[in-house]
């Protein structure tokens, strides 16, 4: 397997951004946001943009293609959240995640709704819209995930599925297509190569590849 040892550089405001996720305390923020910080809460928000992106962006690539831009919905979703983050009850990451998922499911809904020249609050669109980007981030969870040699105690109390969506940031463009394309999306190999526009033989390299960065983003294997 090909190794490769320098990342393509992102830029050193996104770096320093990426540098500050690894180092919040999640929970710590939440109970300072709840205490009336509302600085804060935009901190918090922020470590869960690509993650909210990701799912975004594969929810509307089934549903929309693609004419929608997941940045738009995720800046909505931000926006909900100030708005009713007084009425938020749980203490932990994961019942905020599960929480920003569940507003996330509500405005591509409503998003849908409009795009298709319905009328009216349509709670079986939501619950199946809420249902399948639950499912897109237990496979963010699962199918993408590196082992750790040995995972640090702050890795260890994070949603596997925030870290995973942060370190698929860090890839190269291609490699990062590749593997969304193949475990979120859930497409075969010859629909990969369909959509990237190259050879089969060409973007099973690519995931391959990926799969190798991945887990030296991961700390696992290198």
């Amino acid at each position: 397997m090909e190794r490769i040892d320098a990342f393509p550089s992102r830029g050193a405001v996104e770096d320093r951004t990426k540098a500050a996720d690894m180092t919040e305390n999640p929970e710590q923020l939440l109970r300072e946001a709840k205490a009336g910080d509302a600085a804060v809460l935009g901190r918090l928000l922020e470590l869960y943009r690509r993650y909210l992106s990701l799912l975004a962006r594969v929810q509307i690539g089934r549903r929309l293609q693609g004419k929608v831009d997941a940045s738009d919905l995720v800046q909505e979703t931000f926006l909900e959240a100030h708005r009713s983050f007084g009425r938020f009850r749980g203490g932990s990451e994961g019942e905020f995640v599960a929480w920003l998922r569940q507003i996330l499911a509500g405005n591509l809904a409503d998003l849908l709704r409009r795009y298709l020249g319905t009328q009216g609050r349509d709670v079986r669109l939501e619950r199946e819209i809420r249902d399948a980007i639950d499912q897109s981030s237990v496979l963010l969870d699962r199918a993408l995930e590196a082992p750790q040699s040995s995972p640090s105690q702050q890795a260890e109390r994070r949603e596997q599925g925030v870290l995973l969506a942060d370190a698929l940031d860090q890839l190269p463009d291609d490699y990062r297509e590749a593997l969304v394309l193949r475990h979120l999306e859930g497409l075969a190999f010859p629909e990969v190569a369909r959509r990237m526009g190259r050879s089969q033989d060409s973007v099973e390299k690519l995931w391959m590849r990926g799969l190798a960065r991945l887990r030296q983003i991961m700390g696992g294997a290198t």
